[in-house]
């Protein structure tokens, strides 16, 4: 097989497509440091006015031409970054910038631009610093209005899209949606991470994508044939006929693949031995159900709560957080959720509660619980929301990188108040709740028999447990050769944690990505783990593992395993336990 150019970008999902190139975006332009004349600020906050309208404009006819039937899976999406269009930490700012030192318009949204991207990238949460790129994409819209290059979209879907292959600088959300709906057979993109909106969608509704190929608007052309394959990010173009015919046999044996597990949607999660394991779902965001309850997930394992928190200069108050979480349950339909409270760091879209100031390393600083606890204005009305909420279905509140029983002791007796001033409200609300708590630091892990005593469940969460254990940033490329979920510390801190809850009669699940990683499952299942939440798409193929698999067998091997964990290598433990 010959090959004229290969990329190599981020994989997204386990999807393949083949076709021909549709590029509809070949860079931004080049935006440079420039000043105005004093007499010229008029005109210039006339320029950006007008931009953002043509910018709000284009949003809403993206909106206008989504089919009916999904307009209401992107609405939120679209109308976030309406919203940011209004938002005076955005817009308005840029306006004091050219009133103020005398910027371009095109320069002052720049600023802004980078100062809110570094208060995203000092968040350790990958989910939310990803959301850093929804301002990046509204900054973009505006500055192509104003640089006369807007975005190319609306063209594009004028164009016929069935079966192309989408090439751009970046999508959003709504891009995504509005094209896969008119045929759009793939997308490649020059930026994007695992973590951001395009690949979440990507996964959800198992579009092949590939993200971060760099100038990949430069390098491939429209009308030629590229090669798509979302499960190892590779994208091949000029791609000859023996490449071709590989591909188109992968592409039916996926359709095969897909089909087969379609037929195990009503089927129970049950092991060839006869135990139930219960498949549960992480959601992301309220419109994340939908995929939840086709797939055929028990409950939800994990629903994050920071979107409340993006893009705002205020705080959600009571009401806010009532509204969504309510709303949720009611779409679940008596399907039990497990609620996080918010797990942010120190930044100013969580800071304007107090004057915080980021520390040097966020990830080890004031985030998650420990910023609540030292913010109750910014804790008290999520946790009242969340005990009332509870009173209109099964509810259970989960909370993020505890590291000690004094935190969860504080917290369980704030709760305790916040119970009385409900009652005394006469407000409902659901007094034997279940609290839990995030296993996501080795201090929490190796202390896991005391912290069940006062919880009443745990859930591991292994993208941070992996990166605290091991002392790296699982999204700085330079240490990620070091990312290993088959360590033998991890392994242990695991292990422990699945034993500290059956020594307390504590139920112990597993939320993060090796939960939904088919590589793990096996080994997960032997050492004892019985409850696994992860994205919806990978529940059918979790399940058909399970199905197939005999716990008594595995718990003997893994039992060896853990017998010579210090002499053998985990990883090649693992491909055997899943040959």
């Amino acid at each position: 097989m010959t090959l004229a150019l290969v990329g190599q970008g981020v994989a997204t999902s386990l999807a393949i497509a083949i076709g021909k190139a549709l590029v509809i975006e070949r860079g931004q332009a080049s935006i440079v440091c420039r000043s105005i004349a004093p007499e010229a600020i008029d005109a210039e906050l006339e320029r950006l006015a007008a931009a953002v309208d043509a910018a709000s404009d284009s949003l809403r006819e993206i909106r206008r031409q989504i089919p009916g039937a999904v307009a209401n899976e992107i609405e939120e999406l679209i109308d976030a970054h309406l919203l940011m269009l209004e938002d005076v930490t955005l817009v308005e700012t840029s306006r004091q910038l050219i009133r103020e030192r005398l910027y371009s318009a095109e320069w002052a949204l720049q600023v802004q631009r980078d100062r809110l991207i570094e208060t995203f990238e000092r968040m350790d949460d990958p989910y939310l610093r990803a959301r850093g790129e929804d301002v990046d994409q509204v900054v973009l819209r505006i500055q192509g209005f104003l640089c006369g290059r807007p975005n190319r979209l609306p063209q594009a879907l004028a164009t016929d899209m069935q079966g192309r292959i989408v090439v751009a600088r970046d999508f959003t959300p709504a891009d995504v949606i509005a094209l896969h709906y008119r045929g759009a057979a793939a997308y490649v993109s020059e930026y994007g991470g695992p973590m951001s909106h395009m690949a979440i969608l990507a996964r959800s509704l198992n579009i092949p994508a590939v993200m971060g190929v760099h100038r990949a608007t430069a390098h491939l052309l429209t009308d030629e044939i590229l090669v798509v394959d979302g499960e190892t990010g590779t994208v091949i173009a000029e791609a000859d006929a023996a490449t071709i015919a590989h591909y188109r046999r992968r592409l039916r044996a996926l359709g095969r693949r897909r089909n087969r597990l379609r037929q195990l949607i009503d089927k129970p999660a049950v092991t060839a031995d006869g135990t139930e394991i219960e498949l549960l779902a992480n959601l992301e965001l309220p419109e994340d159900v939908v995929a939840a309850r086709t797939y055929g997930a028990r409950g939800i394992g994990l629903y994050r709560t920071e979107f409340l928190y993006m893009n705002r200069a205020d705080l959600p108050d009571e009401d806010e957080h009532f509204a969504t979480y309510s709303e949720i349950v009611r779409g679940l339909d008596g399907i039990p959720i497990t609620i996080r409270t918010i797990d942010l760091g120190t930044d100013k879209h969580v800071s304007a509660a107090s004057a915080l100031e980021p520390g040097c390393n966020p990830a080890l600083g004031l985030r998650a619980i420990r910023l609540c606890l030292k913010e109750p204005s910014l804790f008290r009305p999520q946790l009242r929301a969340i005990l009332r909420t509870a009173a209109l279905g099964p509810v259970r509140l989960m909370l993020p990188m505890i590291t000690s029983l004094n935190e969860v002791e504080t917290i369980c007796e704030l709760i305790a108040d916040i119970k009385e001033e409900l009652r005394a409200e006469g407000l409902a609300f659901d007094a034997a709740m279940p609290v839990g708590g995030m296993i996501e630091v080795p201090a929490a892990a190796l202390t896991a028999s005391r912290l069940a005593q006062r919880l009443d469940f745990l859930s591991i969460g292994t993208n941070d447990l992996i990166q605290y254990t091991l002392a790296i940033d699982r999204v700085d490329d330079a240490v990620g050769y070091l990312y290993d979920p088959a360590h033998p510390a991890v392994l242990r801190l695991i292990r422990e944690t699945i034993e500290a809850g059956r020594r307390q009669r504590r139920p112990v699940s597993m939320c993060g990505e090796m939960a939904g990683d088919p590589r793990f499952t096996r080994l997960l299942l032997g050492m004892g783990l019985r409850a696994l939440s992860m994205q919806p798409g990978s529940l059918l193929e979790i399940k058909e593992i399970v199905r197939g698999s005999d716990l008594a067998s595995l718990a003997r091997q893994v039992e060896d395993l853990f017998a010579h964990l210090d002499d053998v290598d985990p990883n090649r433990f693992i491909d055997a336990l899943n040959a």
